[in-house]
């Protein structure tokens, strides 16, 4: 059994530092949002948009998407995991995030913030990145979640190729439908753009650059030394965005650092609510274990990179909720590594 890499085991610690290191540069360098404001084009600063695009890249590169042919063979898990992902997370994700950070905890997060020239209350802000997260199911640590859970990793290679396809036509009309429910100021030519640059995009090239490598140096090239030296690239972009983004929001940490543990409830509820679906449905769907726990975990799951990329697109570098996406980060491996250990405790509620 394949264990977490150092990186995949301690995310959250580094993420945690990445965060302690932008505050403490935001604090000591108070110029650096002028800085970055300088390098950006049509309002998008230059350095991150590359970071994100690195970020976004690695990720893409790994889909084999010749196994959606195989979809056909499978077509339960797909359909559960289609109808989890894209009819039933995305709402559960606004109603539990309004209900704590709109009604629970709305008189603990006060506040305001300008979104593209509209003064925002604070805690729609927070809700809005809870939403970008909610409609991103993950097609990148799945694979790892899946195969530490003994699933079925041929499936898991099709739900994500599928998922990620998926994304590109039904990530902006959910995100301008429920961020306009929101009350958030939506530019739908730029949430359309961002779907576009940060998934499309590096979709593209990533299906390229796999099919070039794989035609010239074959698949034990591609998995044992081109991935291996691909990797750090996507840690290092990941980490430096959050540098970035807690250099401009570090005030978010000092004055208000119970925000980080109020947006971390919803998201944890959240989080647990959905696999619980996946895993229910997938029982009441006859589905083997193996089939089962990459379907309910997929969902469970989310793609933080495209939620964090289409926050600091749409909405600002700086906006909560951009924060609010970064939170998400914290509690994935935690969360989604005491899921993968209840699949493991639960194989006998289905068959082989």
């Amino acid at each position: 059994m394949r264990a977490l890499s150092s990186f995949e085991k301690y995310l959250s610690v580094w993420v945690f530092g990445a965060i302690l290191l932008g505050v403490s540069l935001g604090q000591l360098f108070p110029n650096l949002p002028k800085l970055l404001n300088a390098l950006s084009y049509a309002h998008v600063s230059i350095p991150i948009a590359i970071c994100l695009f690195f970020m976004m890249f690695p990720i893409m590169v790994k889909i084999d998407f010749s196994r959606i042919r195989s979809a056909a063979r499978t077509p339960k898990p797909v359909a559960l995991t289609l109808i989890v992902n894209w009819l039933i997370k995305p709402f559960t994700m606004y109603a539990i995030a309004y209900l704590f950070l709109g009604i629970i905890f709305r008189d603990m997060i006060s506040g305001t913030e300008i979104l593209n020239g509209k003064q925002v209350e604070l805690y729609r802000s927070y809700i809005s990145g809870c939403i970008l997260l909610g409609i991103a199911p993950c097609t990148a640590m799945v694979l790892l979640w899946g195969y530490l859970a003994n699933g079925n990793d041929a499936l898991t290679l099709v739900m994500v190729a599928i998922n990620s396809l998926v994304m590109l036509f039904l990530y902006a009309p959910l995100g301008g439908l429920l961020l306009s429910i929101n009350m958030m100021p939506i530019p739908y030519v730029t949430i359309i753009l961002s779907v576009l640059v940060y998934v499309g995009l590096p979709l593209l090239f990533g299906y390229m650059t796999r099919k070039s490598i794989l035609k010239r140096k074959g698949i034990d090239y591609f998995n044992q030394t081109f991935l291996h030296r691909l990797t750090p690239v996507a840690t290092i972009a990941l980490l430096t965005t959050l540098v970035v983004l807690f250099a401009l929001k570090g005030d978010v940490l000092i004055e208000r650092p119970y925000d980080i543990i109020l947006i971390g409830i919803p998201l944890l509820i959240q989080t647990v609510l959905i696999f619980a679906i996946g895993y229910l449905l997938a029982r009441l769907f006859k589905l083997s274990y193996k089939d089962a726990a990459p379907t309910a975990l997929i969902g469970a799951s989310n793609h933080f990179e495209v939620a964090i990329a289409t926050a600091v697109i749409l909405l600002g570098l700086g906006s909560g909720a951009a924060v609010a996406t970064v939170v998400g980060v914290l509690i994935e491996v935690p969360v989604m590594l005491m899921l993968v250990q209840y699949c493991k405790k639960t194989t006998n509620w289905f068959s082989k």
